[in-house]
């Protein structure tokens, strides 16, 4: 099968090429490195042949407007020229536990998903669980000098490896809706996967949890996004995952 990636250099996307290329399918990354910005269009001939387009675009922003423009932009751009080439399923990667969320980077991404259910393209739509990878972009982001401050959040985080195990699942199963929820095996605390990934690079920067304003700060602290009961469970448990990590000297 040819398989169109969008994302394909990112967390989950790197993971989703390689397996997709282990599996046998050819594989087109629609990437900015690969000259292609899904925010501006793309052509019918880029995706001559292709059966399936894997959507795990992202945007690095809490801004709601700006991650609503890029996700609406690029959803577009792959209904419209996904439909002229003739693909017949794209499968698109969203979060568990948004419904309801109306701001900041949840807010857009369920723009993303009502565009997914309303294009014109057969879909499959999964939910998955912050990745492990969480721990290690709230202390890019949420360095204030000595101090990283984490957002109040019980999640379930999942391994990106897993998630794109099953995007890749769900793409060769063809069209099939909203997917079971997919999260990690245990239950998580954010500050306290910052405070193991910390000891891990071994530095003892103290970690300051604080609770974010809004729906999504709401979403957050009050555990939905560990995911419905009845979700799908990963393998891999954040602890295991962190070990794999090379240690600080």
């Amino acid at each position: 099968m040819k398989v169109a990636i969008s994302g394909a250099t990112g967390i989950v996307g790197s993971h989703v090429r390689r397996l997709a290329q282990a599996r046998g399918h050819e594989v087109v990354s629609l990437t900015r490195s690969t000259g292609h910005d899904l925010t501006k269009g793309l052509s019918a001939q880029t995706l001559a042949g292709v059966e399936t387009i894997i959507d795990v675009s992202g945007i690095q922003t809490l801004s709601r407007r700006k991650a609503t423009e890029y996700f609406l932009a690029v959803s577009r751009t792959l209904q419209s020229a996904g439909a002229a080439a003739g693909v017949s399923h794209l499968v698109a990667l969203s979060i568990v536990g948004i419904d309801g969320v109306t701001s900041s980077y949840y807010g857009a991404k369920g723009e993303q998903e009502r565009a997914v259910r309303a294009g014109v393209l057969p879909w499959t739509l999964l939910r998955a669980a912050q990745f492990h990878e969480f721990a290690v972009q709230t202390v890019e982001r949420g360095s204030m000098g000595p101090l990283v401050v984490a957002p109040r959040a019980r999640v379930r985080p999942i391994a990106a490896a897993e998630v794109a195990e099953a995007l890749v699942d769900l793409a060769e199963a063809g069209p099939a809706g909203d997917a079971p929820d997919l999260v990690g095996p245990r239950d998580e605390i954010l500050a306290d996967m910052v405070r193991t990934l910390l000891s891990r690079r071994g530095s003892r920067r103290p970690v300051v949890e604080i609770p974010l304003p809004g729906s999504m700060g709401a979403a957050m602290s009050s555990g939905r996004l560990r995911g419905s009961p009845d979700a799908s469970q990963g393998r891999q448990t954040y602890a295991e995952w962190v070990d794999q990590l090379p240690r600080s000297r």
